[in-house]
């Protein structure tokens, strides 16, 4: 028999690689590596949970027995790996024991970044970033304020996963408040002129906005915790949220002496700078691109499924909007490259926002707000691909 594709994550990335794989290859021993549960669930669910009533547990679509079952595969969870020797093809696994693979696929994720809190609450800052952290933070909604529900919650960044939270919470009659270092919500994906409507929206739900400070201390006070910000202000809440950004997981890579940069460095196949070792999901650095959302996973998923099975495949992205899950003011952005050159076009009314970003007659990006989420489809395909 011979060694199997092993893949180092049970995400979205991890387990939809393995999907595919399984589609054009049902023979090739297959292996699937999770330091947690290693459950099927969707990661862009956990910012909408509330609204949704759901629980950690019912967020689980199929347990690990069940997606071994389904992709005719072994999942190892609660498996640490510890190293990779690309060499001789090894994995070291936590309890000492080595696997061998014939391909390696790393899908390993992002963690959330940390600020350098000060004070004796600092520890109690949360981020939600999978579904053990999403069970922390609904636990801490009930139990936090002395065994109250939290009515406070200050959420420490203003872009798309803070203000998707924010809308979130308000379903549970609790009351954000959003903090953040820049002028505006959401300003690296909207123009100003829809950043203030999604503001105005969310407001309207009982949300509240502080910009151009950031917080430096929590510490623990009478009626909950209190928030020391940059301005020397203080804010006083019951919970406090981290949502100020994710940074890729290459440190294993990193240690194997795979090429690292803001990600595990990968190509168009997706393969790192080790043979047979390949990158996918929030962890890859597609030349010079990290793409956290659902559709580039799906486009990365694919092309490497048909690499793996014999058939080397380049990932090509095509415009790929972005929804915002903020149902107080429905938002869809296509963002244009970073470097694009042009402007935006914004005509709006009571009813929605349509935002075009162009460079004479081409579109290079849009957002798209209320009752023009709807033409989503037919502009995205006016929008030149960000790879080819």
């Amino acid at each position: 028999m011979s060694d199997p594709v092993v893949i180092l994550g049970s995400g979205l990335a991890g387990y939809n690689v393995a999907r595919e794989f399984r589609k054009l290859d049902t023979a090739t021993p297959l292996v699937v590596i999770s330091r947690d549960h290693a459950g099927f669930y969707s990661k862009p669910m956990l910012s909408n949970a509330l609204a949704g009533k759901k629980t950690a547990a019912t967020l689980v679509m199929k347990d690990a027995a069940k997606m071994a079952a389904e992709l005719n595969a072994q999942v190892l969870n609660h498996t640490e790996v510890t190293g990779i020797d690309t060499a001789t093809r090894q994995l070291t696994l936590g309890n000492g024991s080595t696997l061998a693979y014939r391909d390696l696929v790393l899908a390993l994720g992002a963690d959330p970044i940390r600020l350098p809190l000060q004070g004796d609450a600092a520890d109690t800052v949360l981020s939600v970033n999978d579904l053990d952290d999403f069970a922390r933070f609904a636990e801490a909604l009930d139990t936090a304020k002395g065994g109250q529900p939290v009515q406070r919650v200050a959420i420490l960044g203003a872009g798309l996963i803070g203000c998707e939270f924010a809308n979130d919470l308000l379903h549970r009659q609790i009351e954000p408040t959003v903090l953040d270092l820049a002028e505006r919500v959401l300003p690296r994906l909207l123009p100003a002129e829809a950043s203030e409507r999604l503001q105005a929206r969310l407001q309207a739900g009982g949300a509240h906005f502080r910009f151009g400070v950031g917080a430096t201390a929590v510490n623990r006070s009478a009626d909950g915790l209190q928030l020391t910000l940059s301005d020397g202000s203080t804010l006083s809440t019951d919970l406090v949220i981290s949502a100020i950004g994710l940074k890729p997981r290459a440190q294993l890579a990193s240690a194997a002496g795979l090429i690292v940069a803001r990600g595990v460095v990968v190509n168009r196949q997706l393969a790192a700078s080790a043979p047979h070792v390949h990158a996918v999901g929030d962890c890859a650095e597609v030349e010079g691109t990290l793409l956290p959302y659902v559709m580039p996973i799906m486009q990365q998923a694919r092309a490497l499924a048909a690499t793996l099975a014999g058939n080397p495949t380049p990932v090509a992205y095509p415009a790929m909007p972005v929804v915002v899950k903020t149902p107080a003011w429905p938002t869809v952005v296509c963002p244009p490259a970073a470097n694009a050159q042009g402007e935006w076009q914004v005509t709006a009314d009571d009813e929605q926002i349509v935002a075009r970003f162009v460079a004479g007659e081409q579109l290079l990006g849009f957002a798209l707000q209320g009752k023009a989420v709807a033409q989503r489809q037919a502009l995205a395909q006016q929008v030149p691909a960000i790879l080819a």
